[in-house]
């Protein structure tokens, strides 16, 4: 959920009643919050969406205006997510990479009824990979430089971990990556 936005303007900040980050949710919902008034539009970005009758910025950031109940934050398993959580370095080189240098390796291969879980999902380069094949790291002689874990991130420490260019301009402000 949280890394999917990245570099695509089509989610929405949303802080609570004090200007906390809490979530992040889709521009659509942020606008439907705005229309019944739980929610207060802080920024916008340049897009507007149009309607038959009218136009409308697309919210960047929101403010709850009441205070909400949290729920659990729960970081959605995504080849993205696993990148951040490993910070773009393959987990048996320790190189860091970009994100098209990158594959997803199973710590415990499919073929050994290896799931695609938090737990078992690392980042690899091509060669490790390759390398590695459908043994365990134990069994291809390559260490894990970390133990693979659901990462608990929430807005707030996602931007401490994302390049500045990533967060998108008008949230800097509220999640201290300015």
């Amino acid at each position: 959920m949280l890394a999917s936005w990245m570099g695509n303007p089509m989610h929405t900040l949303v802080l609570d009643p004090g200007f906390l980050p809490i979530k992040v949710i889709s521009w659509r919902r942020a606008l439907c919050l705005s229309f019944l008034d739980k929610v207060e539009v802080i920024a916008s970005y340049e897009r507007e969406v149009r309607t038959v009758s009218a136009s409308y910025p697309t919210p960047s950031v929101v403010r709850l205006l009441h205070a909400a109940r949290p729920g659990p934050q729960v970081v959605r398993f995504s080849r993205k997510n696993v990148y951040l959580r490993d910070n773009h370095r393959c987990q048996y080189c320790g190189v860091q990479y970009s994100d098209h240098e990158l594959t997803l390796d199973h710590v415990v291969p499919r073929v050994d009824g290896g799931k695609t879980t938090w737990t078992n999902v690392v980042t690899a380069c091509a060669a490790c990979n390759r390398r590695k094949g459908g043994r365990t790291p134990e069994q291809a002689g390559l260490p894990l430089r970390t133990r693979p874990a659901r990462p608990k991130w929430t807005p707030l420490t996602l931007a401490q971990r994302l390049p500045i260019h990533d967060v998108p301009e008008a949230w800097r402000a509220w999640l201290g990556a300015a």
